[in-house]
């Protein structure tokens, strides 16, 4: 069976001190808590601005041997998809790819350069349509980031379909399982891998703070046993198929993706 990695969107959250983190820990001590529960993070500040190489490696240089992260794509290549996203597209990737040669000590003692890069996220927004447009855009960026290792997803249900599917299997990227609220609109992809590695997101199913909330109402949601335990065997089968799942949970107020994730990892059988 291939490995699980299990953690939460982001670890960033200053409404997890107290809930996760110890009072008064400072910003820049989170990564190093977040890292002694979990193996894998998703970055999601390089949404908001393009990472540089250096902001990573200091990132990287606070968590242990083997930890590993997923980097979201910066919005100016998902959500805005402007003229000059070329340009934007090579920066970022020059960036990231400093996560596939972090310095660190190996058993023996010696330095060597290990890959903490577990691939990077690109996930577009429900505005984001099937159409011809679209279709060349999202070929156009997964060429421009290649080699590196993609994942997409998608808030539209209109890519659920299996031309899709057998696109993404043919360039070999990610299909990301959403599990969202039960929305019209929303895509309700069945669990499958497109590539050896496969990724499923929990995003919360806040109904009725999905259109109308925030960043943070809208991701307000605990996860009952019940709910995790649909996931387990779907993420079990996944996991059968490839090289590693990674399962991250969104549903950050507060720390319930923490909580969600350790039980999550707890069903499967893993230390999260």
């Amino acid at each position: 069976m291939g490995e699980i990695l299990v953690g939460t969107s982001g670890y960033s959250y200053d409404d997890w001190v107290g809930p996760v983190y110890p009072p008064g820990t400072p910003k820049g001590d989170y990564i190093e808590h977040y890292a002694r529960r979990f193996d894998m993070t998703e970055l999601n500040f390089t949404y908001y601005r393009q990472p540089t190489a250096r902001a990573l490696r200091a990132i990287a240089a606070k968590t242990p041997p083997g930890f590993r992260f997923t980097v979201k794509a910066h919005q100016s290549l998902t959500h805005e998809r402007g003229q000059g996203w070329a340009g934007g597209a090579e920066s970022f990737a020059d960036a990231v790819a400093a996560l596939t040669a972090v310095e660190e000590l190996d058993s023996t003692g010696t330095t060597i350069h290990a890959n903490r890069l577990a691939g990077v996220l690109l996930q577009f927004p429900f505005s984001f349509h099937y159409d011809a447009t679209n279709r060349r855009y999202l070929a156009s960026l997964t060429d421009a980031l290649h080699p590196l290792r993609l994942f997409v997803e998608f808030r539209n249900a209109d890519w659920d379909q299996e031309s899709v599917w057998r696109e993404m299997e043919r360039r070999h990227l990610g299909l990301v399982i959403p599990d969202l609220p039960g929305l019209d609109g929303l895509p309700r992809t069945e669990p499958r891998m497109t590539a050896p590695w496969g990724y499923v997101r929990f995003h919360g199913r806040n109904a009725a703070n999905w259109w109308g909330g925030t960043n943070v109402t809208r991701y307000d949601y605990l996860y009952r046993e019940e709910e995790l335990r649909e996931w387990t065997a779907p993420v079990i089968a996944m996991a059968d198929q490839g090289e590693a799942v990674i399962v991250a949970f969104n549903n950050h107020f507060e720390g319930q993706a923490v909580t969600n994730a350790e039980q999550f990892a707890a069903m499967i059988g893993i230390a999260a």
